[in-house]
């Protein structure tokens, strides 16, 4: 994935945007956020003001308590001096342990090779011939939802696609490339089947029911029938924007010069296709290995438990192996590959092209790690909380304000499983106590997480996706990247508010036994107390020690 000097850069036509209220509020926005400084500036200066701002609320003696542990956190004052020596004793540490890093950088050299030896190209052509055109952004979507199976490998392997695919067809790349983002991450909380994130998500929240009520239990599963209508939600909804504002809105694509890898969707030859399908073959024989390491009760791939533990956490080198073999065997069927020095040429150019990244990451992960030593994003996370348990909202007013803070909190703390460790104890117990089930409440916080994970930029998978676009725009900042993603934060946010409101007055569950009242029925002791349900009837509820919920 070179990035093209100043001469070949390609160039945006000026035709107008979306008129309207809409059109001229992105405008303001993209104008608003592109006047901040450098992502790089971005993140230095927020790793310069996290430490000032942690030495001014210690000041305050502002804390609050943890409501799972009951533990009091206070803001951790990193202008002390031993806090300024970790700063700088760990800041290799921080660097080389930040998590995108890694994933990216090895995924990294399989995409090297199986985009320079012309397999990406290929394939892209015969899928264009395959997919009616009408369709490809849905296609786009679609994919990047899907790839939520494999944790977060979607950032690094499909928004650069989508754009790749955007600029082979004579589209706009950047309009590609939000395509691609807004499923992998807008879509997050939906897939047709169970993810990673699933049973870690509802092992949280079963641990946050145990606090009302110590036998219920929350399936990994609790969620999947909710998840497969998103999909089909989040795709159209995806595919509405992306045609009809963001690419409208970043105008047509003239790319100056040609480019060496997508040289237009000319007609791909005999050899071509011969070359693929040897790079298919070797792509299924790659994971039959995988599958054969993995399947077996003995398999080397799982632990001495039986579990597949070591599987999920080969993820990435999988990954590697999967792009790099197809890429190698391609390469040599196609002729674009004729000796070792050609593929070592090729990862070698491709790791040439991620300094940007690299830097970013850098000053990325110094920020990430500051925020987190002192405190503040989980003081931001229960203070909010807390503000919305003594707001006196009920019944799905009180779920949509949920979904509002759980957005928010998302804005300042990117992990999903982080941030439900420290809602999950305080909403769980209290929606309980309301009528909601905890798999209803899991649900709505899914749904405020992933709506604003497209336009935080303290994702940890951000700064990649704008050196992604930085490829085609080298000009591109903040304000624009976020005025584009924006509308399918804002559409995404509606829609699946609109279908959680059907959902609840259909009542029907939201996964295998996972209803969206809370039955306190399965509490053998104590009388019920008649209480309103928030969904619809009466549910029985038993005296509770507020003390426990929250409240």
């Amino acid at each position: 994935m070179d990035k093209p000097d100043p001469s070949s850069a390609a160039t945006s036509a000026s035709a107008p945007g979306p008129s309207g209220l809409t059109g001229r509020l992105l405008d303001r926005i993209e104008r608003v956020g592109n006047r901040l400084p450098d992502p790089l500036t971005l993140f230095v200066l927020l790793a310069i003001a996290v430490p000032l701002i942690s030495w001014l609320v210690a000041a305050t003696g502002w804390s609050v308590t943890h409501p799972g542990t009951g533990e009091k956190i206070e803001a951790v004052n990193l202008l002390t001096a031993g806090n300024i020596q970790r700063m700088f004793t760990e800041a290799v540490n921080n660097f080389t342990g930040f998590k995108p890093l890694g994933v990216v950088l090895v995924a990294m050299i399989g995409i090297g090779v199986v985009e320079r030896s012309g397999l990406i190209a290929t394939c892209l052509k015969l899928m264009v011939r395959s997919v009616p055109a009408g369709l490809i952004s849905a296609a786009l979507v679609f994919a990047g939802v899907m790839s939520s199976l494999a944790a977060d490998v979607g950032y690094v392997v499909l928004t650069p696609l989508g754009a790749v695919l955007f600029a082979g067809l004579g589209r706009h790349p950047l309009a590609g490339l939000a395509a691609a983002f807004a499923g992998v991450s807008g879509g997050f909380s939906a897939n047709l089947l169970i993810a990673v994130v699933d049973p870690m998500l509802a092992g949280l929240t079963e641990e946050a029911a145990h606090l009302l009520q110590a036998d219920y239990e929350v399936a990994a599963t609790c969620n999947w029938w909710f998840m497969i209508a998103s999909v089909f939600l989040v795709t159209t909804i995806g595919w509405w924007v992306t045609d009809r504002i963001v690419e409208p809105r970043l105008g047509a694509w003239r790319p100056q010069g040609s480019d060496e890898h997508i040289d237009g969707m000319r007609e791909v030859s005999t050899r071509e296709k011969r070359a693929a399908a040897w790079a298919l073959a070797a792509f299924l024989a790659t994971m039959g290995l995988v599958a054969a390491l993995a399947v077996p009760e003995n398999g080397v791939l799982r632990d001495e438990a039986g579990t597949l533990k070591p599987l999920i956490k080969s993820v990435v080198p999988i990954m590697l192996l999967g792009f790099f073999v197809p890429g190698l065997v391609y390469g040599i069927a196609s002729g674009s590959i004729r000796s070792d020095r050609t593929v070592a040429r090729m990862t070698a150019d491709t790791m040439n092209t991620m300094g940007v990244y690299i830097v970013l990451a850098f000053a990325a992960a110094q920020f990430i790690t500051f925020f987190g030593w002192s405190n503040l994003g989980k003081m931001l996370a229960i203070g909010g909380a807390e503000l919305l348990q003594h707001a006196g909202f009920g019944g799905m007013p009180l779920i949509l304000a949920f979904i509002v803070v759980a957005g928010v909190i998302n804005l300042f703390i990117g992990s999903a499983s982080a941030k439900w460790a420290i809602m999950a104890p305080v909403f769980v117990p209290m929606l309980m106590a309301m009528g909601f089930s905890p798999e209803l409440t899991q649900v709505a916080y899914r749904i405020g997480d992933s709506v604003t994970n497209i336009i935080t930029p303290l994702m940890p998978y951000f700064p990649i996706v704008v050196a992604f676009g930085q490829k085609y725009d080298p000009d591109l900042r903040l304000g624009t990247l976020i005025a584009a993603m924006l509308p399918y934060s804002v559409a995404f946010a509606i829609g699946w508010v609109i279908l959680l409101s059907i959902w609840m007055m259909l009542g029907v569950p939201l996964g295998p036994q996972a209803p969206l009242e809370y039955d306190p029925k399965r509490i053998q002791p104590a009388p019920a107390v008649g209480m309103a349900s928030p969904i619809g009837g009466t549910v029985p509820q038993r005296e509770i020690d507020r003390t426990r919920v929250g409240s």
